[in-house]
């Protein structure tokens, strides 16, 4: 889909992971790669289904970023949530 792209945060509406928010690194189909920079890494991204992610308003430049970047985004993300 359009609405989804490269370098967005979404968080997950479905599945063991609940909750979770991740930064999407590429679409594939009906699927997008995602991931966090610590268990699903940039190397190992998780393939979760549209109907099972919720858009945050917010987009970075994935393209130069490795996962530790990835992890402190994440963060400053969680932190500011609180």
């Amino acid at each position: 889909m359009d609405r989804y792209r490269k370098g967005m945060l979404v968080r997950s509406k479905a599945g063991h992971d609940t909750g979770k928010v991740y930064i999407i690194v590429e679409n594939v189909d009906t699927y997008v790669l995602v991931c966090d920079g610590r268990i699903r890494t940039l190397a190992n991204p998780k393939k979760k289904k549209f109907k099972h992610l919720q858009i945050i308003n917010r987009e970075y430049p994935i393209e130069t970023m490795n996962d530790v970047q990835i992890k402190r985004i994440l963060k400053e993300y969680n932190r500011e949530e609180i």
